[in-house]
């Protein structure tokens, strides 16, 4: 069983037993805390369903297993003959997450 998970805006499919990066959920959960995620679709085998009133009973249910950070990102903006310059940088909060099971109720 496999499904399609929303989290921070953007869609991931997972399966159990799978370890996916996520956008930071909250910083307040430590590590080994199980969250709920939203589940947008659950792909059993040929069977899909994306039906709202079955996803509202549906459970996805991860353990967090590390917090980590993505790639530094710099960025350089220039404008001629003005000295204008700025420099700036970004660094994207990942949670690891291990998925326990996907259900169906």
């Amino acid at each position: 069983m496999q499904a399609v998970i929303k989290s921070g805006g953007k869609q991931y499919l997972v399966a159990p037993g799978e370890k996916v990066k996520i956008e930071l959920v909250e910083e307040s959960l430590d590590i080994k805390d199980e969250i709920q995620l939203q589940a947008v679709a659950i792909i059993d085998g040929s069977e899909i369903i994306v039906d709202k009133t079955k996803l509202e009973t549906a459970k996805v249910t991860a353990t967090i297993t590390d917090f980590t950070f993505g790639k530094k990102i710099k960025g350089f903006t220039y404008k001629n003959k003005t000295n204008q310059r700025k420099h700036w940088g970004h660094r994207q909060q990942y949670t690891e997450v291990e998925i326990e099971s996907i259900e169906l109720a």
